[in-house]
């Protein structure tokens, strides 16, 4: 086995079409991040992106996982899985009944979850959302104090929060929370006692009590909302880290789960998705598997074989026609290399005859002619002239030339 080597052939085939559809994977979620625009998206590394808060969690040993499927959330643990939902709920998703706003698949999907056990934590929810089942709303005011106010910051509440809790950061002209009273404040505060804490002075004198953060809990369930996302963006993570409250916010469980489907990422229900949807990994490797299995296969042998000895003996005495043809077969002759090579296997058989066909003008000029047809006719022809030959060799009349293509050399 001297001079085998390995052959590539296969695993190149192979690569390229990893490669190829790898490529095309990576087309397809680059198409798809590039089509975000909403603020607070999680793939947005621009200032109104949060992906600095996530990257904050990473470090921190959260495991992240930024979903394109907005029903996966049903396939979590809800007792180690806290969602994030920024930006509100889809407004496809909008109905409208006896003049308020509400939503639908979204709502349900909370719920369940929150029954489950789960922690969400919703980040400027939009108009409203009523849950008659589990007995909760959300409802946001956008009533203006007399004078625009500018960015600023608010003091969290430390019945409610950890000790050492950051200032939360709000926006110019924030809005705020309609809770009742089964909700627990976190962050909240007049318009005076904001324009203390960074509000531009001529805010008004409005001593009403704004919540800008509140939670809800009943059983295992935990509902924490925030009117405004302004103080989770990149911006206000970059210049003002709040570890304290990102860590409140997670409630202490080791999976987060973010919808990227209220930003424009959705995933397709095709083959990928039915395999995360159904875990179906096993087999996809499987399939990859064999595909990797049969391309090789279909590329050639394991091993290339050393060069065949081209001078080694085809025709052998007392072996029938069938046998000597099957291994010229095995030659693998190039096509035109086919005559001559059967010409040449002859010679060595019948070197009388082969010098006498040559040398007899009768015969060389045929020979040539022979030589340079096609493998059918030109192994015709060859038969021809070896039939003449012996013919004029035991003195009998020249055989006429036949239109057989059949039969063995003689």
């Amino acid at each position: 086995s001297e001079g085998r080597v390995l052959n590539w052939r296969g695993p190149l085939l192979a690569a390229t079409v990893f490669a190829g559809v790898f490529g095309i994977l990576l087309l397809m979620a680059h198409q798809n991040q590039s089509n975000l625009s909403d603020e607070g998206s999680s793939l947005r590394n621009d200032p109104y992106g949060t992906s600095l808060m996530f990257d904050s969690f990473r470090r921190a040993g959260y495991q992240i996982e930024l979903s394109q499927d907005e029903d996966s959330l049903a396939d979590r643990n809800a007792s180690r899985t806290t969602a994030f939902f920024i930006g509100g709920f889809p407004y496809d998703d909008m109905k409208i009944e006896n003049g308020k706003v509400h939503a639908g698949k979204f709502l349900g999907r909370l719920e369940k979850f929150l029954a489950r056990g789960g922690r969400v934590v919703l980040v400027e929810p939009g108009p409203s959302l009523n849950s008659q089942k589990q007995g909760w709303n959300v409802e946001m005011q956008w009533n203006q104090p007399p004078r625009d106010s500018g960015p600023g910051w608010i003091a969290p509440d430390l019945h409610a929060m950890p000790e050492g809790s950051e200032k939360m950061y709000l926006s110019h002209n924030a809005p705020w929370l309609k809770p009742d009273l089964h909700w627990t404040s976190l962050y909240s505060g007049t318009a005076s006692a904001i324009d203390e804490n960074g509000f531009e002075p001529g805010a008004g004198d409005d001593s009403t009590v704004h919540v800008y953060m509140a939670m809800w809990q009943a059983g295992k369930g935990e509902l924490v909302v925030a009117s405004q996302e302004s103080f989770l963006l990149n911006e206000a993570i970059k210049t003002h880290p709040n570890p304290v409250l990102l860590d409140f916010l997670t409630g202490g469980r080791p999976t987060i789960w973010v919808d990227e489907t209220l930003h424009g990422l959705h995933q397709d229900e095709g083959v990928l998705w039915l395999v995360k949807r159904y875990r179906l990994q096993a087999a996809l490797l499987l399939f990859w598997g064999t595909l990797l299995a049969l391309l090789w296969s279909m590329s050639g042998d394991l091993v290339r074989h050393p060069a065949r000895d081209w001078n080694a003996e085809i025709i052998r005495h007392g072996e029938s026609p069938g046998v000597v043809g099957q291994r010229l077969l095995l030659r693998s002759v190039a096509a035109d290399q086919v005559v001559a090579e059967c010409w040449e296997q002859f010679c060595r058989r019948s070197p009388q005859d082969a010098r006498a066909i040559s040398a007899d003008p009768r015969w060389s000029s045929r020979l040539r002619a022979a030589l340079a047809q096609r493998p059918l006719a030109g192994y015709t022809e060859l038969k021809q002239l070896i039939n003449e030959r012996r013919a004029a060799r035991k003195g009998l009349a020249p055989v006429e030339r036949e239109g057989s293509t059949t039969g063995p050399i003689r």
